[in-house]
């Protein structure tokens, strides 16, 4: 038994990517949690964009959705959706993404528009939203997904939102900026090779073994040298998930597993 579960872990590891003063655009579930812990915790300038165009929100509770109307409350704007992606995002105003998706490979590229073949999927996923414009134009964007063959394959059944493509400087030359930072699993973290562009395991999470990561990655992912274990959640950290932002257990199990 632990005091904490992996999903409390990836959170409270999220949310250390964030400083105090950065613009992030928030998604719901892991991002949103991520989001609101640093802000009581280390960040309460924090300036949170939510897609259905709550700017600079501070909400008392965590939204459910996009469109909850706990963001109105106390945000310095609330304006159109397409504002939101046009004056703050195409601008080059946001400074972190988060971003999830079904599939995520090792160059970063996400999918989240179908499995198997495109004009015959097994499954057809929701498609990007927002998630392709952010993981374009955002300063930096961390990705949070489960660790399996399943969900990190060698290359992605569609490129939704881009990554580095196929490695290298194909993101540089297409005119991109930024790009995946980090990608935060349930049983470890990755950063990416500054020539490859290639995710590294950079981080282990405690009870979790270089093994086991090869196992459940879909290609012979690469291996820091200076490989650390992630440090697991504060008590504090896991009080504010389980009774503040989360007492319901609507997004993470409550309890430790």
């Amino acid at each position: 038994m632990t005091d904490y579960t992996t999903s409390e872990l990836m959170v409270s590891r999220a949310a250390k990517e964030l400083k105090n003063g950065d613009v992030v655009f928030v998604g719901i579930g892991v991002p949103s949690l991520a989001v609101n812990l640093a802000h009581r915790m280390h960040a309460p300038g924090l300036c949170m964009i939510y897609e259905s165009g709550a700017v600079g929100c501070v909400p008392k509770r965590l939204p459910i959705s996009i469109g909850d109307p706990c963001l109105v409350t106390g945000s310095l704007a609330v304006v159109p959706m397409l504002d939101v992606f046009n004056l703050y995002l195409q601008r080059g105003l946001i400074d972190v993404g988060f971003l999830g998706g079904a599939q995520v490979d090792r160059f970063g590229n996400i999918n989240s528009t179908v499995i198997g073949d495109y004009g015959k999927p097994k499954v057809r996923l929701p498609g990007s939203g927002g998630a392709c414009e952010i993981a374009a134009l955002a300063k930096k964007v961390v990705i949070t997904i489960a660790n399996s063959k399943r969900t990190l394959p060698e290359r992605v059944d569609f490129v939704t939102s881009p990554g580095y493509l196929r490695g290298g400087r194909e993101r540089e030359s297409l005119g991109l900026k930024g790009g995946p930072e980090l990608v935060i699993t349930d049983m470890g973290v990755y950063r990416f090779d500054r020539d490859s562009r290639e995710m590294v395991l950079a981080s282990l999470h405690p009870g979790f073994t270089v093994q086991t990561i090869k196992e459940n990655t879909g290609w012979d992912v690469k291996v820091a040298e200076n490989l650390t274990t992630t440090p697991p959640p504060t008590a504090d950290e896991t009080r504010i998930i389980r009774e503040e932002l989360d007492p319901q257990g609507v997004f993470l199990r409550s309890k430790a597993g």
